[in-house]
């Protein structure tokens, strides 16, 4: 079994993260929650201000029915939360990262800004695995055993995959015995949602979400979550593809020449 670290960005009281705690729990692994004392939505990896003598809070927190479960809340963003467990802050560091399960999809594009999703990328800066849940939210009440049942079923697989691996998973709100299958996705051009902006500048500007009306093809991740299935999508966070800026690197070399 493994010692797995549970964060999200949507707080440490959050119904979704101790879903995937207990179902974790109850199987047998070690779990470790470390999440935002407050909603953090939308800080993708960011980890906020890190100056030599920064101060944050840090308080127990207690999932109910489950004080077994060492559980914190921190003053500061999901990819924070990871940092301070990797530095052996709650003990022994974890060998896994689950994020999540997010209350609403992360899907399409704008992962990139997710808090959920970067809390489980940066488990790749410390070399190991990470998982983003999330549940698509629904006018009905959220079923989150499912996540915890997806959840144990993808930390079986991942623990035996190689080192680094990012998964995205985004899962219907329904219960397990309804959803239509599972199916790799790619990342969709818009999310379940788009957003835009009203108002005047100078002035105030307010967001607007309103609901997509993009089609989108049918492979991609949102469109897969809209009909029903569970969605997986593998991610791949910094990496070097220095062939594609080699002209650039002697363009500026160029320009640099001039100058001297």
């Amino acid at each position: 079994m493994a010692r797995i670290l549970i964060t999200n960005d949507d707080g440490i009281s959050s119904e979704g993260l101790h879903a995937v705690a207990v179902a974790l729990h109850e199987v047998g692994h070690d779990v470790l929650a470390v999440a935002p004392s407050g909603e953090r939505s939308g800080w993708g990896a960011g980890v906020g201000t890190l100056d030599d003598g920064a101060e944050f809070s840090v308080e127990q927190f207690h999932i109910p029915g489950y004080e077994k479960i060492n559980a914190w809340g921190v003053d500061g963003p999901p990819a924070f939360c990871v940092l301070t467990a990797m530095l052996e802050t709650f003990g022994k560091r974890p060998d896994l990262v689950i994020s999540g399960s997010n209350d609403g999809a992360n899907c399409g594009r704008g992962i990139l800004h997710s808090g959920t999703v970067g809390g489980a990328m940066i488990a790749q800066n410390f070399g190991l695995s990470g998982i983003a849940l999330s549940q698509k939210r629904t006018p009905s009440k959220m079923i989150w055993e499912t996540s915890g049942e997806v959840a144990v079923a993808a930390v079986d697989w991942i623990t035996n995959a190689q080192r680094k691996t990012v998964l995205n998973i985004n899962i219907p709100n329904t219960v397990f015995d309804k959803i239509k299958g599972v199916r790799i996705a790619r990342i969709a051009a818009f999310g379940t949602t788009q957003t835009s902006l009203t108002g005047t500048v100078p002035g105030n500007l307010r967001i607007k979400v309103s609901p997509r009306e993009v089609e989108l093809a049918p492979d991609t991740d949102t469109a897969l979550l809209d009909e029903g299935f569970i969605t997986v999508t593998g991610l791949i966070g910094y990496r070097s593809e220095n062939e594609q800026c080699r002209d650039a690197a002697e363009s500026i070399e160029r320009y640099a020449h001039r100058l001297t």
